[in-house]
């Protein structure tokens, strides 16, 4: 279906019945849909800035065995996902899922834990690329790579972002279909270079199926499971193509499919890439001691020069992940202050009506993502010793708070369902028909047991961060949430005409730089 020919009106209205204004501008196609998540998990940066950690604790046999076992049940995850979007078209995604199929508590719960995985998420993937980043601008401009320096990277990284978010969903949209093709080229490229141009050759295929192998102190089985969080975190982030769903043309076909095919299309080009790079190491246990494995590999694998023009690449790719996770956790900001479910929503609920975007939920989405690095920061600093990392304890905080978020609607869809309150009229038209349900267990259990995984030694730390988010969300739920928060339902209640003197405000247009703010 061509954008020009399809039925505008018709995408407005079905999001009038949910009982929202068509606030956002409805531009993206379905490429655009799809690039986003498939930008947000990035090969090139997850499978990447995690490469050492996969490495040193499930050795070679992480790339080619654990990679396609994760990516097979996120598949899982995703097409459960998928289904849901399809049914309830809104930008609130997975805690307007989650009130419609039970109650607004359930939302208000879901919404929480998604920011808190959201947070975490937007923080590893820049603390990644300024991991990246600022080793090697230490090699142009001649300083020594620092956790301080690597902070100011991070910051400035983050302030990037911002900004073209800021400026606009069309410009960020073509950054994020840049963004799919620079991925699949820069893939490609570092594929054929190692294949063709690593020194000494490739080890043999079996070496990539090598288990028993492990650079850590634990049993092999136990440091297969702690290596599961390179290939876990990678596919995180791809409810982006639901949080962009009020942005999307023909959203209940498109959204969907945008989840999906993220997540098929990064198990295959991920796998291939991570299979030539991992055949071209030339000695894993000096990789796992250096201080960055995918840096050392490459750099061993193809030389100076050569290796730093790739990794210069791989870097950039990571600056779109960045930029696009931006996008999701602004667009999830936006969509839960517009229903009132944070202190202070009537600020992070305006649009900004001369770029049509949620510019104060990106700025929020900024500071708290900064913020969660810096408290790092300062306990490194604090206790220099610490054991675990950075990466790993952002990684496994977003793949925890996300991953429980993606179940909560899921499980309720089920209960729903068992009880005949979700009936098959109820569904979109991506749906999963008679294989619905077992489809939704199979994920159901999948994320139970990566998250036990993800908070067991050594990311314990990431188990007492969540533990202490979870008490602050109670103590949150008792101060504010049954005073303050009616619920995405109440959306229901709200009168056509409202809905139509929103639009008309934002279709009016008005001095540049103002602002819409919901009535509150």
């Amino acid at each position: 279906m061509s954008t020009h020919s399809h039925d505008f009106e018709k995408d407005k209205e079905d999001l009038n019945k949910f009982g929202y204004a068509q606030e956002l501008l409805r531009s993206m196609g379905g490429f655009s849909n799809f690039a986003i998540s498939f930008s947000i998990i990035s090969i090139l940066t997850g499978a990447v800035s995690l490469y050492g950690h996969g490495l040193t604790y499930g050795g070679p046999g992480m790339m080619g065995f654990g990679w396609p076992i994760v990516a097979l049940f996120v598949m899982f995850v995703a097409a459960a996902m998928a289904e849901l979007a399809s049914a309830i078209p809104t930008a609130g995604a997975l805690y307007h899922w989650a009130a419609i199929l039970k109650n607004k508590r359930w939302g208000w719960y879901t919404a929480w834990i998604n920011l808190i995985g959201q947070i975490g998420i937007v923080a590893g993937i820049d603390y990644s690329v300024a991991l990246f980043a600022d080793p090697l601008l230490g090699q142009v401009f001649g300083y020594a790579s620092t956790n301080t320096t690597v902070l100011i990277a991070f910051a400035v990284i983050l302030l990037t972002h911002g900004i073209l978010n800021h400026v606009g969903i069309r410009i960020v949209a073509r950054l994020n279909d840049f963004s799919a093709w620079y991925h699949i080229i820069i893939v490609g490229v570092l594929v054929i270079s190692l294949a063709f141009f690593t020194n000494g050759g490739l080890n043999g295929a079996d070496y990539l199926f090598q288990v028993g192998e492990t650079f850590s102190d634990k049993p092999y089985i136990l440091a297969f499971l702690i290596g599961l969080l390179q290939a876990q975190w990678t596919f995180t982030g791809y409810d982006a193509s639901a949080h962009t769903i009020e942005e999307t043309i023909n959203p209940r076909v498109r959204a969907p499919w945008g989840i999906f095919t993220s997540v098929a299309y990064s198990f295959v080009f991920g796998f291939i890439m991570l299979a030539i790079v991992t055949l071209s190491i030339k000695d894993a246990s000096a990789a796992t001691e250096a201080g960055n494995a995918f840096i050392y590999v490459i750099s061993q694998a193809l030389g100076g020069t050569f290796g730093s023009v790739i990794l210069w690449l791989v870097t950039l790719a990571m600056w779109f992940c960045g930029c696009a996770s931006i996008t999701s956790f602004s667009r999830m900001l936006y969509a839960f202050a517009r229903d009132k479910g944070m202190p202070y929503s009537s600020q992070w609920a305006q649009i900004s009506k001369k770029y049509r975007t949620p510019a104060k939920a990106i700025w929020l989405s900024i500071i708290l993502s900064f913020l969660l690095a810096l408290i790092d920061y300062i306990i490194k600093t604090v206790n220099p010793d610490s054991a675990y990392t950075t990466i790993a304890f952002l990684t496994a905080v977003s793949v925890v708070g996300l991953y429980v978020a993606y179940g909560i609607p899921i499980w309720l869809k089920l209960r729903a369902q068992a009880q005949g309150k979700f009936q098959k009229k109820h569904l979109g038209p991506w749906n999963l028909g008679k294989y619905s349900n077992f489809i939704s267990v199979v994920a159901l259990i999948w994320i139970v047991f990566i998250s036990v995984v993800m908070v067991i030694p050594p990311n314990e730390m990431a188990g007492y961060a969540l533990a202490g988010m979870m008490v602050l969300l109670i103590i949150m739920d008792q101060a504010y949430y049954k005073k303050h928060f009616p619920g995405p339902q109440a959306a229901l209640n709200t009168s056509r005409e409202e809905i139509l003197r929103r639009e008309r405000e934002l279709e009016q247009g008005s001095a540049p730089g103002a602002s819409v703010t919901h009535k509150m």
